[in-house]
């Protein structure tokens, strides 16, 4: 009960959100700094926690060109270049970091790096922990992270509020699982809450990572970016049941599997970037008249397909499907925001002392259209630049910190339909066709 007995809490940073990009940044700032991480539901339950495929690295300077060229290239060439240099330049350090704290990524028979490739990748750049290279990533820096005394973790906390004068951050408000409310007044605010799968029918985020943080920025007058690029991915396991889908990843694609429509045929390069694929499976779902396409691994024995993908494997298993053998139903469901919370490169939003990482920062690096593996890369070097920025900050605030009037704010039920509302109006505006295609059929 993080808000028991009093109304402020007073740190020197506080991170909003739990996944890969806020325990990084938590873990990349000084040790001197009070840190406290809320995150909505518990700990674990974050999208980066469910990333299946892998993260890019840039092997050698002789990949870099191909490297840009295939990340600008899925994006449309919107991309902003700087942010991608950053990114590719700076692979090699934070995958040497994540090595050192104890992350294992599988290896060939000679114990070299397993590296794979998946869809709009020329060569051979990702790393992989089986299919759940996400979840090794992040209970590792989780499992650190908590074992540093000035980081403390409290979960089902949800941010309601920026607390802002002239423009400037002085924290947040917050409201605990027990309905109570209360600010948290720090020199910084990261802002690390994921993309808004939630308010779709169809996504494989979390039903509760619902775009927050994009909510708050309207309401406050912080810079938003693309906020109507978000990402369908072609391939989610087909189901008539409520809730998330499960994601069967892009690097199964890259191994070999192939779609097929009601015919049994081919349709498409199913190596192409993610959404030329989504859109090839809806011109079959519409030319058949069905709510699916099909994806089978014809390439794998079930042994070699459960040791490399035993996630994937096991869910559809689960569903009845051996997918070496079978055809197994697929559809495309709302998977990433390219678009979010404007930032620069070292994650500075339009309010100072405010800061945004991962899916919900936007500094350009994924244009119109993410690349396979390029979000938890992104996730990780943005992120400790943010850190290493807010650690080298001197500037001091004004004592004169803005009162909240927490009588003021609705229910949950009211703030969660405005914050909704919010975020679809916006998307509506700035793209109609997008909208009426995927988001009219939002919670």
């Amino acid at each position: 009960m993080l808000m028991e007995n009093r109304n402020v809490i007073k740190t020197d940073i506080t991170i909003v959100g739990s996944g890969i990009a806020g325990l990084f940044a938590a873990l990349c700032l000084p040790e001197d700094k009070e840190i406290l991480v809320i995150t909505k539901e518990q700990l674990k339950e974050c999208d980066s926690y469910l990333a299946q495929g892998g993260v890019c690295v840039l092997k050698n300077i002789e990949d870099f060109d191909c490297y840009f060229e295939d990340t600008m290239k899925a994006g449309h060439y919107e991309n902003n270049p700087e942010s991608v240099k950053v990114m590719i330049e700076s692979s090699p350090d934070v995958i040497n970091t994540l090595v050192e704290l104890g992350v294992k990524f599988d290896t060939d028979t000679d114990g070299d790096f397993d590296y794979t490739r998946e869809g709009a990748h020329r060569r051979n750049r990702i790393l992989h922990h089986k299919d759940e290279t996400g979840k090794e990533i992040t209970a590792t820096l989780l499992s650190i992270a908590q074992q540093h005394k000035n980081i403390t973790f409290v979960a089902r906390t949800t941010m309601i509020d920026i607390l802002e004068k002239d423009n400037i951050c002085y924290g947040i408000v917050c409201e605990d699982e027990f309905g109570e409310m209360g600010t948290i007044i720090c020199q910084d605010v990261i802002l690390a809450t994921g993309g808004i799968g939630g308010l779709f029918h169809n996504s494989t985020n979390f039903p509760h990572i619902t775009g927050d943080a994009f909510a708050l920025a309207l309401k406050h007058g912080i810079a938003l970016q693309d906020i109507n690029y978000i990402q369908i991915h072609p391939t989610t396991l087909y189901s008539k049941k409520s809730g998330r889908r499960f994601l069967i990843s892009e690097s199964v694609r890259g191994e070999g599997a192939v779609l097929l429509n009601e015919n049994d045929e081919r349709f498409t390069d199913e190596l192409q970037p993610r959404d030329i694929v989504t859109e090839a499976i809806c011109r079959e779902m519409k030319k058949f008249k069905t709510d699916h396409v099909y994806i089978t691994l014809p390439g794998m024995t079930s042994e070699e397909a459960e040791k490399r993908f035993p996630n994937i494997f096991e869910a559809c298993m689960e569903e009845g499907y051996d997918i070496t053998k079978d055809k197994v139903p697929v559809t495309p469901g709302q998977h990433y925001m390219m678009g979010g919370v404007k930032t620069d490169i070292n994650g500075k939003t339009s309010m100072a002392h405010l800061y945004a990482v991962g899916e919900t920062a936007c500094n350009g690096v994924h244009g119109k259209n993410r690349l396979a593996s390029n979000s938890l890369l992104e996730s990780l070097v943005f992120a400790k630049r943010a850190a290493d920025v807010i650690a080298g900050d001197k500037d001091v605030k004004s004592d004169d910190i803005p009162f909240a009037d927490l009588a003021q704010y609705p229910e949950k039920a009211e703030r969660e339909a405005e914050f909704r509302h919010l975020i679809m109006d916006e998307i509506k505006r700035k793209d109609k066709a997008f909208y009426d295609k995927w988001c009219n059929n939002e919670n």
